[in-house]
C-alpha cells in the first residue's frame, strides 16, 4: 500500500488534463488535506490542484518520478522524488515528502527540497 500511495501522488502531479488531475487528487488526497513545503502551503483539493497546476506552468515538459521505493509504518509514508525534463537521465530538482494518511488517503504532506538549482 505504501508504494501505491506514493505512485498515486506522483500520478496526480504528472496529470496535465485538469479534469483528470482533479479526479486523481480526489482519489489520493483526503478532502481536507494539507500540503506544505519551503515554497508553498495549501489546503484542500482546490489548493493542491492549484499548486500542481502552478508547478506545471513553471516547468513545462517536466515530469515527477519516484526515486527508490516508498517506505512507511502505521499511517506514515516517506518517499523521494525527482522533477526534470521528460526522459532525462537525472532530475535537476529533487525532494523528499513525509505524509500522514487517513483512511488510506493523504491527510498531510510535508515536503522538503533536497536539490534545487539556482535557476529554478
Amino acid at each position: 500500500m505504501t508504494q501505491a500511495i506514493a505512485e498515486a501522488y506522483i500520478a496526480a502531479w504528472n496529470e496535465t488534463d485538469g479534469a483528470a488531475r482533479k479526479a486523481r487528487i480526489a482519489q489520493a488526497f483526503a478532502a481536507d488535506a494539507t500540503y506544505v513545503d519551503p515554497l508553498a502551503a495549501v489546503a484542500g483539493h482546490a489548493g493542491v490542484e492549484a499548486l500542481i497546476a502552478g508547478v506545471q506552468d513553471r516547468f513545462p515538459g517536466f515530469r515527477f518520478a519516484l526515486i527508490g521505493a516508498a517506505d512507511g509504518h502505521g499511517d506514515h509514508v516517506r518517499f523521494s522524488w525527482g522533477l526534470g525534463p521528460d526522459g532525462a537521465a537525472d532530475a535537476p530538482i529533487k525532494g523528499t515528502d513525509f505524509c500522514r494518511l487517513e483512511d488510506g488517503r493523504l491527510k498531510t504532506v510535508t515536503g522538503f527540497l533536497d536539490q534545487v538549482p539556482a535557476a529554478a
